[in-house]
């Protein structure tokens, strides 16, 4: 069989085949396009844990991507909170092999040097396209604020003794992982990731420095000794340390002649870190702007306005102090469930995400409402 020849100018050029990456080049070879990705190790197996609420992901992609689906999973604050809506658990393995057929030509090479038409390899060689698009992630600079996090792959039994039953909890910020109300606080995140796996994990939500992986060990073990829980010695480990940000120079996607996308871009919602479904769910909007070289899609009026909202919610969590934070969780949990939904997903609604802020800020104390302000009028907190 004779392979096709490679033509001497692709349609649309991806670096970086991480999710975001990969989403791309299968939404673009699916629209016809001709398709070519750059990565320095296109066939290294992801290991993360991917997640995402079952409403957030595109109707492309086959129900074999989820690995685990939770109905109604459980919050604690002060209390404890029944979050309405149905939390996924993506199975990574065949995430990305979905991803990686009909996904175009792939080259193994390190990018030195991007333009809006042309990709120079460390080899030398150049990749020539009618568009690139940069989706490497946001890396690992100090600068950016980060989240952290720990934890340990344990059977459902050993799962089910540490959250009291819960078949899983999205957040419990309660401070019986050794840590006094000044420390800053982390919470644990518990799910299932198989049938007979369940991920729990310590998560420094956001901080700029976040914890350290050597505080949130402890700070789970601690936790989940108070629980009567002891964690096999050969137990699976997982660790999590990335930028919720885009880095300074990467900019917004939609100021920049270079097309960016994914975390790149700041398709990542800095309040919670997620990404991956947003980039699933967006990969065919900007699919449609390469066609037609626009960027009304991907970055609308309305999704740029909800950028920014979020970015100030950003502000407001570096800006808490220990003692305030789980206790805005609490308000935000208070939430009516479509007012959650709107601020953790919809990046093209400002007025429902703007609805839910406005609503938790009347319900907040007085400290925290002092914070919120403080964090809208100062734009840096670096």
């Amino acid at each position: 069989m004779t392979a096709s020849p490679r033509p001497a100018i692709w349609d649309v050029a991806i670096v970086g085949l991480g999710p975001a990456g990969r989403a791309l080049a299968h939404r673009a070879t699916a629209a016809g396009m001709a398709v070519v990705s750059v990565d320095p190790l296109p066939h290294r197996a992801w290991s993360a844990t991917y997640a995402a609420w079952k409403d957030e992901l595109p109707d492309w992609l086959p129900p074999a991507a989820v690995a685990t689906a939770t109905h109604r999973p459980t919050a604690w604050t002060t209390r404890r909170h029944t979050l309405e809506r149905t939390y996924c658990v993506l199975d990574t393995s065949k995430l990305q092999s979905i991803l990686t057929r009909d996904a175009g030509t792939v080259l193994a090479g390190r990018a030195v040097d991007l333009s809006p038409t042309s990709v120079r390899l460390g080899d030398g060689s150049t990749v020539k396209a009618h568009a690139v698009v940069d989706a490497r992630g946001t890396g690992d600079s100090p600068d950016l604020a980060q989240q952290t996090a720990y934890g340990v792959v344990v059977d459902p039994d050993t799962a089910a003794h540490a959250l009291g039953g819960d078949a899983a909890v999205f957040m419990d910020w309660r401070r019986d992982n050794g840590t006094s109300p000044s420390d800053t606080p982390s919470f644990l995140y518990g799910v299932p990731l198989t049938q007979d796996r369940f991920l729990l994990e310590e998560t420094c939500l956001v901080g700029r420095p976040p914890l350290p992986m050597s505080e949130l060990a402890v700070r789970l073990h601690d936790r989940l000794r108070q629980r009567g829980v002891a964690v096999p010695s050969h137990s699976d480990v997982e660790r999590v340390r990335f930028a919720v940000e885009p880095p300074p120079e990467a900019g917004r996607a939609h100021n920049s002649d270079l097309v960016r996308f994914g975390a790149r871009a700041g398709l990542m919602h800095p309040g919670t870190g997620y990404s991956v479904a947003a980039s699933l769910l967006c990969a065919d909007l900007l699919v449609r702007d390469l066609l037609d070289g626009s960027n009304g899609r991907l970055w609308s009026w309305r999704a740029r306005s909800v950028a920014s909202l979020r970015s100030l919610g950003l502000r407001v969590l570096l800006n808490l102090d220990a003692e305030h934070l789980p206790e805005f969780f609490e308000y935000f949990f208070d939430l009516p469930p479509q007012l959650q939904a709107a601020y953790l997903s919809d990046r093209s609604n400002p007025r429902a995400t703007l609805a839910a802020m406005r609503t938790m800020f009347l319900a907040s104390s007085g400290d925290i409402r002092g914070v919120i302000l403080r964090s809208t009028l100062r734009r840096e907190v670096r």
